[in-house]
């Protein structure tokens, strides 16, 4: 009889073949007033040589996040970015090696925190200007286009431009978060009242002094730890 304290192992017979999972990582922050975004150098075909997004395959016994921020560090040192679920690509042509599907996402922090360094099978990792994107491997063009599409429609209902900022921001370093990333001037007045009347920052009772100017107050976000749903 067989031993039930030994392990199970399930077989099984599948009729159609398997696809690849991947994850791609779109990480966005502002570099010198410009929305920019971070690629990987490929240092292994297909593509080598190539610019490309963080990613790769999924682990058999991984969930997509957990391979998202893996990927993310393995290849250019970088953790702990607030990471959302984008979009899931799969045209059978996207990967010259097998059927790949790939489940995207893009992430955002302010640039202060983040120094990346190639490791794994990147040869160099570095940051583009969004006006001045090098030639992608793959269909990571489209990814991006996506991913920026993405952030500009939930400016308008959610937080989420705040994670481009330090801990503590004065409403003028907001409002040119806000005008970078929509590439527009926006009224100084009407963008303060909006910002204050929807309670979703708060005074630190501080000031900052910026070149020149006089002191301004210092604000935060009343919840940091999550991207809120603003009306």
């Amino acid at each position: 009889m067989p031993n039930s304290d030994m392990p199970q192992t399930r077989q099984h017979c599948y009729a159609y073949p398997h696809p690849a999972v991947t994850t791609d990582v779109v990480l966005f922050t502002i570099r010198q007033r410009t929305l920019s975004v971070l690629l990987i150098q490929r240092g292994t075909p297909p593509c080598q040589g190539m610019w490309a997004l963080p990613g790769g395959f999924l682990e058999i016994d991984e969930d997509l996040e957990t391979c998202a921020k893996r990927e993310l560090y393995e290849e250019t040192g970088i953790e702990g970015v607030y990471l959302e679920q984008l979009y899931t690509f799969g045209d059978p042509q996207r990967d010259p090696r097998e059927r790949v599907i790939s489940v995207t996402y893009f992430a955002l922090s302010q640039s202060d925190n983040l120094s990346p360094k190639a490791a794994s099978d990147a040869a160099l990792a570095d940051w583009f200007s969004m006006n001045e994107l090098p030639q992608l491997a793959f269909d990571h063009a489209k990814i991006i286009q996506l991913a920026r599409t993405r952030l500009l429609s939930k400016l308008g209902y959610s937080t989420i431009a705040f994670q481009m900022l330090p801990e503590y921001f004065t409403l003028s370093q907001l409002q040119s978060v806000y005008e970078i990333l929509l590439d527009e001037n926006l009224d100084k007045r009407n963008f303060r009242k909006g910002i204050l009347a929807r309670n979703i920052i708060k005074e630190t009772g501080e000031y900052s002094r910026l070149g020149n100017h006089r002191p301004a107050k210092t604000y935060q976000v009343v919840n940091p730890s999550q991207v809120e749903i603003i009306k």
